[in-house]
């Protein structure tokens, strides 16, 4: 039998942004807890809640003061032991989502490893390094949110890495006691009952002793996206992604599954953000994480069958590899946006909702994902995140993705609080509200909770084998096998009808499930704009 992560849909939870239930501007636990029937009525398996822990906020909870604790504007931790208790009770696993390759330089860790000097019991916790001879970093390493991955400080005469802000120092997992410390993390959650983890940038938890300078993207293969960040200039192959990392994983992953024994099969998988053939973003999960998620289909942005066929392909070549699947997060423009521009046609938001939950691995839902939210639009003045500030205009940054939640229209604040938000609400969140969105029987909430309930109800969509079907541009067609049962799987990715002749729908049933219109006639299936269809076919593996 499969363990449950295998082929679950996990909701993705961004607590300051779900609901407030204090008044107080800020999502919190009690606000998660509160809507937690609207989650289960989503037919999800879990829930992915973003960092918890007490944090000063500097990248919004990735950058962590305290491993065990609750950050109090979201609670205590007896709100979060009610939150699991209530998730448990209604069928649902918590998966939490911990950083565990750096902290943020409030952390006491970090404290003492710099005000203990060189020789202090934690002096070699974080990655420090002498300056050039000039004073400058000791090496080319390049933060992803930009200039050099390294702080001076006087204290110590060094400089410390960081391969995000300066404020989010790196941990030295070369380090035993550093490392141990930071597995304990996991111990602890676990030990209160948490079904897994989602380990942030889970590529990054080694880096090249010698300190090695990165070597640069070379000018001919420069692409938008390398040109969209300074740190993508470079290969990030010695501050992180190193192939021992792949180490690191089997042992997070070991560490996790010793708790199997007192609460059932425990999951974990990874971001990989960069490099991820190199450093463990494909392995099975007798070899690594049990899953991992890129962002390879997280950054497209063309909606042509190549976007799915080419990541698919690279899978190919890791067959015993299972996939975490996500179109979007708190990181990237919505996906509505993402592919349909400022004004995305109304179809767009079903069609890529029925594509995300039909392809093969682990579904992450980001919250709104369900009401087909585009992304807000913020005035410089309203952004909180720093590399959206950092980067303006050429980027709004990641809070248009991090808008609240707009629960009720009619309620002041789309009903996420009755405070302040702590981000402005979206305008253009006011007409898909779930209390709009619930009354209404065609909505995309009710075409949601029917796709779910689609992939639930059949062996071939939660566990199957893809494999892509012959088809004309810009047609995207797979099936999902599963013993007996063969499902063809049909998206029109264009915003024009289309009749596509696809030979393995010969004498196939064309199922209620679907976005748009179909009809099939023969081998040839007639789709409205933006439409997905689902067929059963004759017999496992007709084509």
């Amino acid at each position: 039998m499969a363990p449950w992560w295998k082929g679950a849909v996990l909701y993705h939870v961004y607590v300051r942004s779900f609901f407030d239930a204090d008044g107080d501007g800020q999502g919190d636990l009690a606000g998660v807890e509160a809507k937690l029937d609207y989650i289960k009525a989503l037919g999800v398996d879990g829930i992915w809640l973003s960092p918890i822990h007490p944090s000063p906020d500097r990248d919004w909870g990735y950058d962590v003061a305290d491993f065990d604790a609750v950050h109090p504007d979201y609670g205590t931790m007896a709100d979060f032991e009610r939150l699991l208790d209530a998730a448990h009770d209604k069928g649902l696993k918590v998966v939490l989502d911990e950083v565990l390759s750096h902290t943020s330089d409030e952390h006491p860790w970090f404290v003492e490893s710099l005000t203990g000097g060189k020789d202090g019991p934690k002096a070699d916790w974080y990655v420090w390094a002498d300056p050039a001879a000039d004073g400058t970093a000791p090496n080319n390493w390049l933060s992803v949110f930009g200039g050099p991955a390294w702080a001076y400080q006087p204290a110590r005469r060094q400089h410390y890495h960081h391969k995000f802000l300066r404020q989010q120092p790196k941990l030295n997992w070369r380090n035993a006691e550093a490392r141990e410390a930071a597995l304990k993390v996991l111990d602890f959650w676990l030990e209160k009952g948490v079904d897994g983890f989602r380990l942030d940038v889970a590529g990054t938890y080694l880096h090249d002793e010698s300190l090695a300078d990165n070597p640069p993207v070379p000018a001919a293969e420069r692409t938008r996206h390398h040109w969209s960040h300074a740190g993508n200039l470079q290969r990030h192959f010695h501050d992180s992604n190193l192939p021992e990392n792949e180490e690191m994983l089997e042992v997070i992953r070991r560490r996790v599954e010793a708790h199997n024994a007192e609460g059932g099969a425990r999951f974990v998988f990874g971001e990989f953000s960069e490099e991820e053939d190199r450093c463990g973003g494909y392995l099975s999960p007798d070899s690594g994480l049990h899953s991992g998620y890129t962002f390879v289909l997280l950054l497209q942005r063309n909606l042509t069958p190549d976007f799915v066929r080419g990541h698919y392909e690279t899978l190919a070549a890791y067959p015993t590899h299972w996939p975490t699947i996500s179109f979007s997060n708190h990181d990237v423009p919505r996906t509505v946006s993402r592919f349909g521009g400022d004004d995305p046609p109304p179809e767009l938001a079903r069609l890529m909702f029925a594509l995300l939950v039909s392809l093969k691995g682990t579904t992450l839902v980001y919250q709104g994902e369900e009401l087909g939210l585009p992304q807000a639009k913020l005035t410089r003045a309203q952004l909180r995140d720093p590399v959206g500030d950092l980067y303006w205009p050429y980027t709004g940054g990641r809070d248009g993705c991090r808008t609240p939640m707009p629960w009720d229209s009619a309620e002041p604040n789309l009903g996420f609080t009755r405070g302040e938000p702590w981000l402005p609400m979206a305008r253009e969140h006011e007409g898909l509200s779930v209390a709009a969105q619930e009354v209404e029987p065609d909505s995309n909430l009710a075409f949601a909770r029917q796709m779910i309930a689609f992939r639930r109800g059949s062996p071939a969509m939660r566990l199957g084998d893809l494999e892509f079907l012959d088809a004309p541009d810009p047609i995207l067609a797979f099936t999902r096998t599963e013993g007996e049962e063969t499902i063809a799987c049909v998206f029109n990715l264009s915003g024009e009808p289309k009749a596509p002749d696809i030979a393995a729908l010969e004498g196939a049933e064309l199922l209620p499930v679907r976005a748009g219109e179909a009809e099939l006639r023969g081998r040839s299936l007639g789709l409205s704009p933006y439409a997905a269809a689902f067929l059963k076919l004759q017999s496992p593996g007709a084509r």
